[in-house]
């Protein structure tokens, strides 16, 4: 039970907050899981052993970069590298510090919709790899990749790392592929990691730690809806639950309520009755083969120039054009 007169919305947050808990069933999206403890909590993860995304990709990227810097400014073509959710930007150093000692002509624009991470990516980078011109932009992928083909005539270059776009259903993954593909032009490239289907027990162990710490990033969102909005989640009171579908290679994760519960939410004036065992749906983990990756490829008017992959072929990274 819940009332549901619509209330005046302050920032997008509130406005999905809003929509996403007087839904049935119960959902709040994983992009809200981002401030600075949420944004601290998602490098833990990904320095997890469970989480073996980060590290397949980071090996793949360093393996692999005298070719993937060939693909993308040979011929001495200069270019702009836009990153999608760039995060700590551990592994696209990599390519940065590659790109700079071998006198290749770009500039890095990392996206976010945290400005605590790329604040701090900006400030490592310059610390780090100082030759490297950065200019940060921050907001979602969507209001983002609209932009992006407003830049000057540089080549460019849209880098898509850690399978980010596993969040996304294959509906709404074909139309942001189709976003992508309206963003750039015919000599530009799509450069996208993309989790394979594996093992469905290593899936799960890597959304469902024994330490806890994907359980308090999915609890963070609550933990932001408290406090940007006077709300008065119980976390201790929500259980983390991740499945794994082999068949679809669907992850997704939830916060179930232990209890009956009455939620407030201030500035929304918004109350909500949890029943007890009843589901908040978080986060979808898609993984994929090169079946459904061709396919959406082709959905979204995509041509795959190549791949890389890890020797298991567990993790790969797609090049896509126009």
């Amino acid at each position: 039970m819940q009332n549901k007169n619509t209330p005046t919305f302050t920032s997008t947050f509130e406005q999905e907050v809003y929509e996403g808990l007087t839904a049935f069933p119960k959902h709040l999206s994983s992009k809200y899981f981002y401030d600075e403890v949420g944004d601290k909590l998602f490098q833990d993860i990904m320095a997890m052993p469970e989480y073996y995304l980060t590290d397949l990709e980071f090996n793949i990227l360093d393996k692999n970069k005298a070719e993937i810097a060939e693909l993308f400014g040979g011929n001495n073509t200069e270019f702009s590298l836009f990153e999608l959710g760039a995060g700590d930007g551990k592994k696209t150093k990599i390519l940065l510090r590659y790109f700079v000692e071998n006198q290749i002509s770009f500039d890095y624009r990392p996206i976010d919709i945290s400005q605590n991470a790329l604040d701090k990516l900006e400030e490592s980078i310059k610390e780090e790899i100082p030759d490297v011109k950065v200019n940060t932009l921050q907001g979602t992928y969507f209001d983002t990749l609209r932009d992006i083909d407003k830049v000057n005539g540089k080549r460019k270059v849209i880098l898509f790392l850690g399978s980010n776009m596993g969040n996304l259903l294959h509906p709404q993954a074909v139309e942001f592929l189709k976003n992508m593909r309206d963003s750039v032009n015919a000599g530009d490239l799509i450069f996208m990691g993309l989790d394979q289907k594996k093992n469905p027990q290593t899936v799960l162990d890597a959304y469902n730690d024994k330490t806890g710490i994907t359980e308090a990033f999915n609890k963070n969102i609550l933990a932001r809806i408290n406090k940007e909005m006077g709300a008065n989640f119980d976390l201790d009171k929500f259980l983390h639950w991740e499945v794994y579908d082999p068949e679809t290679g669907t992850a997704k994760s939830y916060l179930v309520s232990k209890e009956v519960q009455n939620i407030r939410i201030e500035s929304l004036e918004l109350k909500i009755r949890l029943k007890a065992w009843e589901t908040i749906h978080t986060e979808i983990s898609q993984k994929y083969d090169d079946e459904i990756v061709e396919w959406l490829a082709e959905k979204a008017g995509l041509k795959i120039v190549t791949q890389f992959s890890d020797s298991k072929q567990q993790y790969k990274n797609y090049v896509f054009k126009k």
